[in-house]
């Protein structure tokens, strides 16, 4: 397949011929239809953020299913999913209880140094930048860092679902907790903001202030729910 390869840092993505192995028996291979630039994938590539090269980044993506391991139950061929940052083990202390976001095991989610590589060139594996390595045209995931969407959401919609979407609402309900009736204050207005407006108008909250230095943005945040705009 092809795939945007990150080879050094600081660096540009080159597009490559790259190998994909097929599912073991908790994966899931997916094709990719869309995938988000977030500035997390900046940084990696500015040296901000460090990560192993080579690697394919990407991370807020979302596909179809083609292909699934012995073991999964829960996806099937023709399923529309996001690939999911906040990918758990499922069976740690926090999973059992329901706070699948603290797993203490993330790295059950990826194969053991033993295992083939999920992506190789040659002899030589490339890492996946969240466990999703969106930027290529297939995708091989474990089944617990993917959720399906409804047919009516479009892939180049869905695929914001994987990052900006879950850290802006997620912040709202998992970590400020807002409360109906709550005023809450955003400070930028960018992907990440106007998540959190959302989420924040979601939550009950009565009073929204975006505060932005750039007028676009602030008008950005009214078509999000902002009330207030500094």
């Amino acid at each position: 397949m092809r795939a945007a390869v990150l080879n050094s840092v600081p660096g540009d993505l080159d597009i490559e011929d790259v190998a994909i192995d097929k599912p073991m028996a908790n994966e899931v291979l997916i094709q990719t239809h869309a995938c988000g630039l977030c500035h997390s994938d900046l940084s990696v590539m500015e040296g901000g953020l460090p990560f192993p090269v080579p690697a394919v980044l990407g991370h807020e993506a979302a596909g179809v299913v083609t292909a699934v391991g012995a073991d999964v139950h829960e996806f099937a061929v023709g399923d529309r999913v996001v690939g999911c940052l906040s990918g758990f083990c499922g069976t740690c202390r926090e999973c059992v209880v329901g706070n699948t976001w603290l797993c203490e095991d993330r790295p059950t989610l990826q194969r053991s140094p033993s295992d083939h590589s999920r992506l190789s060139r040659g002899d030589d594996p490339i890492g996946q930048l969240g466990q999703i390595g969106g930027f290529a045209e297939e995708m091989l995931l474990h089944r617990n860092g993917i959720v399906t969407v409804p047919d009516e959401i479009p892939l180049d919609r869905a695929a914001l679902l994987g990052c900006a979407v879950l850290t802006g609402v997620g912040s709202v309900f998992n970590g400020a907790k807002v409360q109906p009736g709550s005023t809450v204050a955003v400070i930028g207005a960018g992907g990440i903001g106007v998540n959190i407006i959302q989420g924040a108008i979601l939550a009950g909250a009565s009073r929204v202030i975006a505060v932005d230095l750039r007028a676009e943005k602030l008008e950005l945040a009214k078509v999000f729910g902002a009330t207030d705009v500094v």
